[in-house]
């Protein structure tokens, strides 16, 4: 089960007119460590953006860590990088 990790409250990547905000999720690995992933919500509703893996951390707080610590120019790349879940 995945667990959602922050959404940035001043960040949004815009597309084709579109509005998406990015929410940072993580879930914990069987060998203890954990991954962490970008989603990108259309705010007007519509298809979910997904970025494979972003990053493994070693626990939950580094995870945490990590997810405060991206910058706006980082989200554009993920953006970039993510792809559309189909409905």
């Amino acid at each position: 089960m995945s667990d959602l990790f922050l959404q940035p409250q001043y960040v949004s990547v815009e597309s084709d007119g579109a509005l998406y905000v990015p929410r940072i999720y993580g879930q914990q690995r069987a060998d203890g460590t954990w991954e962490g992933w970008i989603e990108f919500h259309p705010t007007g509703g519509g298809v979910v953006r997904v970025t494979d893996r972003e990053t493994t951390q070693p626990n939950r707080a580094a995870l945490e860590y990590w997810a405060t610590g991206l910058e706006p120019v980082y989200y554009e790349g993920a953006f970039t990088r993510s792809v559309a879940v189909p409905a």
